[in-house]
């Protein structure tokens, strides 16, 4: 209601989105206890009148009021800074070959399946393929409400154990992959970036081939030379394009370095020895000799690892963030 609210239109607007996120939280919640009360009475009801029938009714509604308030308890963990933010996702294949590779392009799918579950939109910014099978690295770009605050629950490392399908003797493997999360850093966001410090690469992004091959240098690979950190984006096919994503993704891993180290000083002040997930292993899928996928951080564990892998993986994302608040 300030007079001046709307001098300030990019603030004004942030402020309105923020405001509008609010009022559905609080309308979820009221809907859900207005039918939670037409439900007791229709308990009430059916049990005076021994209708099972309307008992059966009862017991639909109230699976359906749960997934709505599980659903709405989820939204209100989403304070953190940039939980409101697109997000991109880099998983990198550890060590043992085209075994770590599969193992990437199955969490690729899982994560992809999710984000289509939720309505969420996709794109594949970087993907080197593996040598044999799988995947080696890629980087997604997820847009959707709360992107990065349901993800941000993946960063680290993730272990699959199973009898490999590239061992013709039948044994049992180990393998790793590491999973970043960057949100998608909006303008009130100032990463400073010294244009000297940078060396820019272009090359020929790798296509479907026929009409779809590429055939100029529109890919790009940037250099963070201090850091050491290197991103590269070919989906687009203008090079102004891939190179304007590419500084995108370099300014959020610059980002959450920072917050990193600030994070590990804050940690250090206070005397604790909890380890970064950045580098842990917060997750096991275990295929073999029994089937389960344990969270090593909240203990949430599930033994439908087909469901998972298909991209159900919401109960990890609670468990998470609740443990986490």
């Amino acid at each position: 209601m300030a007079p001046d609210f709307w001098n300030d239109s990019v603030n004004a607007q942030k402020i309105q989105k923020q405001f509008g996120q609010l009022q559905d939280i609080i309308k979820s919640w009221e809907d859900s206890w207005a039918e939670i009360e037409e439900t007791q009475l229709l308990l009430e009801m059916a049990v005076e009148e021994k209708d099972g029938e309307a008992e059966q009714e009862v017991a639909v509604s109230l699976t359906a009021i749960e997934k709505e308030i599980d659903q709405t308890e989820l939204e209100c963990m989403f304070s953190g800074k940039h939980d409101s933010s697109n997000a991109m996702i880099t998983i990198h294949a550890g060590a043992g070959g085209t075994e770590a590779q599969d193992w990437v392009d199955m969490l690729l799918r899982m994560y992809l399946r999710w984000a289509e579950d939720r309505g969420f939109k996709t794109n594949i910014l970087d993907f080197l393929a593996g040598d044999e099978a799988g995947v080696k690295s890629v980087t997604v770009f997820v847009q959707g409400k709360h992107a990065y605050g349901y993800l941000r629950s993946e960063l680290g490392i993730h272990r699959l154990v199973r009898i490999s399908p590239f061992d013709a003797s039948g044994r049992r493997h180990t393998s790793f992959a590491s999973v970043m999360i960057m949100p998608e850093l909006d303008d009130s966001v100032d990463v400073d970036i010294n244009e000297k410090d940078l060396r820019i690469d272009t090359y020929r992004a790798s296509g479907a081939g026929g009409q779809h091959v590429n055939k100029t240098d529109s890919a790009i690979r940037i250099t963070h030379l201090p850091s050491g950190i290197v991103v590269q984006c070919q989906n687009e096919r203008s090079q102004h394009r891939n190179k304007d994503m590419a500084m995108k993704m370099l300014m959020a891993q610059l980002y959450e370095l920072e917050r990193e180290r600030k994070a590990e000083q804050q940690q250090n002040l206070h005397g604790e020895k909890k380890e970064i997930a950045w580098g842990s292993q917060i997750r096991s899928y275990v295929l073999q000799p029994y089937r389960m996928i344990k969270d090593h951080r909240t203990d949430q564990e599930m033994g439908n690892v087909d469901a998972v892998l298909d991209g159900k993986i919401d109960s990890f994302i609670k468990a998470y963030l609740l443990w986490a608040k």
